[in-house]
């Protein structure tokens, strides 16, 4: 019935994106149905990533998962920096964190929560993503805001580009540590071997067609998207900052919402925390470096500098996580405090 759904959302939403760009129909319209369709677009790149996930396994299929759903936040960002909205991009990254890890985990560890007394998880990538949320997070966003405080705008870019690069490194690196040198040494002790006898709804290479298609269609409405954002934000009193951290964040994390949420009713949580936390990693480590990098192509550069709200909830987002996934289990109120958390954020960025 939702699939029915999101493919008859699909068939209209793309034709009505077009000719209503082409005609130029009312922004606040167009907006709605930019974000209706994308979000549709999402849940086709799930579904193909999640049958992905059954033949090559749970961390590649949440890495794959996480990476063509950044892929929406990566396109609606860099043409946010070509129309010079940096304010914007650097709260949809805000919001993308706190958004996968507060509103994904959230959702998934209550959502699995209801059906399962307790879900367990690898322990050991829930250790290991922790430092590296301390360091992509922590360490490489309050360095800039620290340190900018004495340093001229040149002087700024010009550590965020070293910082960048570091975090790019460092993030080839994990991947190289998690699929080459050290897979499966730290094995999962939960029944992996249920998702090696499940089929997959799509074999790899329809589901490899069908994320090629959609992510080329959510490039195209992620450019017609962003040119709606000031008359929308004039129209319901939303400020960029808000704009950026719970609209854009949302629509452009779609397709993780809900393949984390359907792993998660699935009993699959090895897959569910993939996919939060390893969007988030790949948020603060891939995606937010290769927007500064390539800012610089553009008229206006963008430093990785936040501001001080942002950063205390984004911080905030990481210790929680941290605490509450850290002994490799789960249930439903651990998911409805993180929840709880977000809503808080939520309410704040909305006064801001």
């Amino acid at each position: 019935m939702v699939n029915k759904l999101f493919l008859i959302l699909v068939l209209a939403g793309v034709p009505l994106s077009v000719a209503g760009s082409l005609m130029h129909w009312p922004s606040v319209l167009m907006f709605i149905i930019y974000c209706l369709t994308i979000v549709a677009l999402a849940s086709f790149m799930g579904r193909a990533t999640e049958s992905l996930a059954v033949v090559l396994g749970p961390r590649i299929g949440g890495l794959l998962n996480a990476t063509f759903g950044n892929a929406v936040e990566l396109i609606i960002s860099i043409f946010a920096i070509k129309a010079g909205l940096i304010e914007v991009v650097l709260a949809s990254l805000t919001g993308s964190v706190i958004g996968n890890l507060l509103l994904v985990g959230g959702l998934s560890f209550f959502m699995g929560g209801l059906k399962f007394k307790r879900q367990k998880f690898n322990v050991y990538d829930a250790r290991h993503n922790a430092g590296l949320l301390m360091f992509g997070v922590v360490v490489a966003f309050v360095i800039p805001e620290v340190f900018a405080q004495t340093m001229s705008e040149s002087e700024t870019i010009s550590l965020s580009v070293g910082i960048s690069i570091i975090l790019i490194a460092l993030y080839l690196a994990a991947l190289f540590f998690k699929l080459v040198s050290h897979r499966g040494v730290y094995q999962s002790n939960e029944g992996g071997a249920e998702g090696r006898h499940e089929e997959p709804e799509w074999n790899k290479k329809i589901a490899l067609t069908i994320l090629a298609a959609a992510t080329v269609a959510v490039a195209y409405v992620s450019e017609n998207l962003v040119h709606t954002f000031h008359e929308v934000g004039e129209t319901f009193g939303w400020t960029e900052l808000f704009i950026g951290v719970i609209v854009v964040a949302i629509v452009g994390n779609a397709a993780e919402h809900a393949s984390a949420i359907i792993m998660a009713v699935k009993n699959k949580m090895d897959i569910a925390v993939e996919i939060a936390i390893g969007s988030t990693l790949q948020i603060a480590m891939f995606v937010a470096p290769v927007l500064v990098l390539v800012s610089l192509l553009f008229p206006t550069a963008m430093p990785l500098v936040f501001t001080l709200p942002e950063l205390i909830a984004m911080v905030s987002s990481v210790l929680l996580i941290i605490v509450i996934s850290n002994d490799g289990e789960t249930n439903w109120f651990e998911g409805l405090t993180l929840l709880a958390a977000y809503f808080i954020m939520g309410i704040g960025f909305y006064l801001i």
